[in-house]
């Protein structure tokens, strides 16, 4: 299994299982962060904030999926172990101990300000030498900008609510 594919990128197959695995770590991570956040948080705006961060966490997912299928091509393994995840994770993770939506917010875009910086180092090594990583690499980048701003854009509503008064 993935053989045809371990030849596309030759020597460079392992260093990029390394990366995938790396940042489906992220995934997971950045999936509950999201998603235990939906169901914690607290404060103005809070439905709109609900809604956001189910359909992030719903992407994060989507994302792991993309990685680990990519993984599997190349001939590698994905993370089996949750326990991993804390260990080869690029980013980390945010418990939201404060469930205050600003909190939850300023969390979650640091989050993806990370993950923008990670896959933008994976398109930087998989450019010439393995095109449909990059091509995944990508997609997951152009969700996880379109992620940012959209927190970005709560959090700005959200400062805006006490000028309204």
């Amino acid at each position: 299994m993935g053989t045809k594919g371990r030849e596309l990128v030759g020597e460079h197959a392992d260093k990029i299982i390394k990366l995938l695995n790396k940042a489906l770590c992220d995934e997971w991570l950045a999936y509950y962060q999201y998603w235990i956040g939906s169901k914690v948080v607290k404060g103005p705006m809070k439905d709109a904030v609900i809604a956001e961060l189910i359909q992030h966490a719903n992407d994060e997912l989507r994302h792991a999926d993309m990685l680990v299928t990519r993984i599997l091509e190349l001939g590698g393994t994905p993370v089996l172990s949750p326990k991993e995840w804390f260990e080869l994770t690029n980013c980390g993770y945010d418990a939201p101990v404060d469930p205050f939506v600003k909190m939850v917010l300023e969390q979650n875009i640091k989050g993806e300000q990370c993950a923008i910086d990670t896959y933008s180092e994976i398109l930087k090594i998989t450019k010439d030498i393995d095109p449909i990583t990059y091509n995944i690499a990508l997609q997951i980048l152009t969700d996880e900008v379109e992620h940012e701003e959209d927190l970005q854009s709560l959090l700005e509503d959200l400062e805006n609510l006490k000028f309204l008064k």
